[in-house]
């Protein structure tokens, strides 16, 4: 192809082009031997390394089956090793030494001393000693099985000091419960049952203030009387259960009536039951069943079988809906008066006041003893009124003669379970009515309280007769009509009138007569708060609250701003709060923490938003500092409370907050036959203060003449009020 070409050049050309043509024919020729070599080098180290590879494919191909056996004999030795060693730490003991002592099976998991049972305590109430005859005979029966067993007089048992303490002993708890006339409890168990029955209706115990209180009830009573038919092991039993008691056997129903007794009699009920308790004992006494290494860990036993029901554990459940039932109709078992007053004029809602330990009164009134009262009969210090004012708390009555209220407090207590209204709507008792049945039902309830384990017997004495009455116990007590005549009452008994109001009557403020101590629930300083917390009722609250300030101005008897401090809701509004104190210009200003009362779908306070004794220090501090005339003046740690005074109360540099009660009723007196022209002022019944009740003292409010109680193994705290 190239010659063809040639043609078309000169001679010389030719021969030129031919000489360059072979030259380059050449070195190709010299270039394609060179690649030829080295690709033919290059396929002989392939085809060598593919030989080695292949080579030695074949020879593990053809030696399969050893390492095959190999691999089986590794995996069984990692196996059967990681099963020997898990077997090694549940059965061998650490200490090589005792190697020995396991072999021969003197050290093993089922030998060791394990307690399951300490104790069996044996609880009775009893009127003619047939309970006390069975406790005798049961403890004797768990004595013979090696188990430590006591009987204990429920008179002589404190259920406060002692019976959570019970939780974590290992002990078990047995009630053998006689039931008295109307359903009541025995004399000796009257004040076990009274404090049962509150604490488990008290938020500030809580549901699981008993958890792990291992107990059983056996009940002795006559069906002839059905409707109170061993209601009080019933209601034990009930209560134990709601403060998460733990039950080891079904209540027990013993029955004086041969007739209808399920075994003939009341011993042979006894005794049946005794035996399934016993039983259960022993088993309880062995403990759980060790597991064998079966298991994983959160599953299942495989060699667990299914658990047979007991005739005890198939009643269970019957059992359960009849403590229901007995809860929906407990009022009107215990207190027929209460379920009078509940269905009169279809207030419907007062019924739940009577679960809680209230004692209605009429229409529209109620009485109930304070938590206080109880301590202070009993020598454990009083509330802060006792500390910022001198009241005996033990002498103090708590009623109301209006159960219904104008506002609904995100705080209140009785989680809105009073009637509400803007206006009286309910059918009026008279006064005298109101005072005579408060009287008599709180004098009932402080007789409940004689021959109670640590009651001192001359408070006891002196409880009887009382001497204040706190006009705060739920409610608005303004709203009732004859208010005046009321107080009026109290005062001609020489019963001292603390008043509280929450600040939407301005009017009837202005019309009250001479009171000892007037409140007002100042629980927000501005528009919005107070709509947030209190949830008023008039449209127009706003106005109210301000005028009923005003109000409270004018009064020349005592009067007091009562401040709820709500963390997170109210306590950042310190100029607000100043304002409104110079607008009232009170005696005094009581700054407390609010106190949480458990879940409330009415509710969304939690225990985020109670704040520390601290805090409320803290509060008071920065809120003095805005009010000239006002200096800090008592402390109450345990209310989380602190009393702010008006400098005239402090005389010479010693402050004279506390009152003197017999001044203040000739003063009233005098005031009431002069027909109110006779009139008097706070500094006319003023009493000097205490040091111990002083802001700083060491005490922190606290009594010293009382015995500051400190609950072991508390699991809640219940402070409050």
């Amino acid at each position: 192809m190239f010659l063809k070409h040639l043609s078309i050049f000169t001679l010389p050309q030719t021969i030129a082009l031919e000489t360059k043509a072979k030259m380059l024919q050449g070195s190709t020729l010299l270039l394609l031997d060179f690649i030829t070599d080295i690709l033919c080098a290059d396929i002989d180290g392939k085809k060598t390394v593919r030989s080695t590879l292949e080579s030695y494919i074949l020879l593990v191909w053809q030696n399969r089956l050893y390492l095959y056996t190999a691999a089986a004999v590794f995996v069984g030795i990692w196996f059967s090793m990681k099963i020997a060693l898990k077997k090694k730490i549940l059965t061998t003991p650490v200490n090589p030494w005792l190697y020995k002592s396991v072999k021969q099976n003197v050290y093993s998991v089922e030998n060791v001393n394990v307690v399951h049972v300490s104790e069996v305590k044996i609880f009775y109430g009893s009127q003619t000693g047939t309970a006390k005859g069975f406790a005798n005979e049961l403890e004797e029966e768990v004595k013979t099985l090696g188990i430590a067993a006591k009987v204990i007089d429920m008179k002589d048992y404190d259920p406060d000091d002692r019976l959570a303490d019970e939780c974590s002993t290992k002990s078990i708890c047995v009630f053998l419960l006689a039931t008295y006339t109307d359903g009541q409890p025995t004399e000796n168990a009257k004040w076990f049952c009274k404090w049962l029955e509150e604490a488990s209706t008290d938020f500030r115990y809580g549901n699981n203030y008993l958890k792990g209180l291992r107990y059983a009830v056996f009940g002795l009573g006559n069906s002839v009387y059905d409707s109170h038919f061993n209601t009080v092991s019933k209601n034990v039993d009930k209560w134990l259960w709601k403060l998460s008691g733990v039950r080891v056997l079904s209540r027990g129903d013993g029955d004086c009536n041969v007739v209808k007794s399920r075994h003939g009699s009341l011993h042979s009920d006894f005794l049946v039951w005794k035996t399934k308790f016993l039983s259960r004992l022993q088993t309880m006494v062995a403990g759980p069943k060790a597991c064998r290494g079966k298991c994983k860990t959160g599953g299942s036993c495989n060699n667990r079988k299914k658990p047979q029901k007991t005739d005890d554990e198939q009643a269970a459940p019957e059992q359960l809906s009849s403590e229901v039932r007995l809860n929906n109709s407990s009022q009107s078992n215990k207190n027929p008066s209460c379920q009078n007053a509940c269905a009169s004029h279809g207030l419907k809602a007062f019924s739940t006041f009577c679960s809680t330990g209230y004692k209605l009164i009429g229409s529209h009134s109620g009485v109930k003893l304070c938590r206080w009262t109880k301590s202070m009969l009993r020598g454990r210090g009083g509330c802060y009124k006792h500390t910022f004012y001198g009241i005996e708390s033990h002498r103090c009555m708590e009623t109301t003669p209006s159960l219904a209220c104008a506002n609904k407090c995100v705080f209140c207590w009785r989680h809105h379970t009073n009637p509400v209204g803007t206006e009286w709507r309910w059918k009026m008792d008279p006064p005298e009515k109101i005072l005579l049945e408060a009287v008599e039902n709180h004098q009932n309830m402080i007789r409940q309280f004689r021959g109670v384990p640590g009651v001192r017997l001359e408070r006891y004495q002196e409880g009887l007769k009382v001497k204040h009455c706190a006009l705060s116990l739920v409610g608005e007590p303004i709203m009732y009509p004859e208010i005046n005549a009321f107080l009026c009452l109290l005062h001609s008994q020489r019963i001292s009138s603390f008043l509280v109001t929450n600040a939407q009557f301005p009017q009837e403020i202005r019309n009250l007569v001479p009171v000892t101590q007037l409140y007002v629930s100042v629980d927000a300083s501005t528009k919005d708060s107070l709509k947030k917390i209190d949830r008023p009722l008039f449209k127009d609250f706003w106005t109210r609250f301000l005028d009923s300030l005003k109000a409270l101005g004018e009064k020349r008897q005592r009067t007091v701003y009562r401040l709820t401090l709500v963390k997170a809701w109210n306590v950042d509004e310190l100029k607000s709060y100043s304002e409104l104190i110079s607008l009232g210009q009170p005696d005094f200003i009581e700054v407390k923490g609010v106190t949480y009362c458990g879940e409330s779908s009415a509710s969304s306070l939690t225990m985020a938003n109670v704040p520390w004794h601290e805090e409320v220090i803290h509060f008071v501090q920065q809120l003095v500092d805005m009010l000239p005339q006002y200096q800090i003046a008592c402390e109450h740690e345990h209310s989380n409370c602190l009393l702010i005074a008006h400098t005239k109360f402090k005389v010479d540099g010693e402050w004279w907050t506390w009152i003197d009660y017999e001044r203040f009723q000739e003063l009233v007196q005098a005031y009431e036959e002069s027909g109110g022209s006779q009139t008097f002022s706070a500094m006319d019944y003023m009493a000097k203060t205490p040091m111990w009740a002083l802001f700083g003292a060491s005490e922190r409010g606290f009594d010293p003449t009382d015995t500051r109680y400190q609950r072991r193994h508390k699991t809640k705290d219940i402070s409050g009020c």
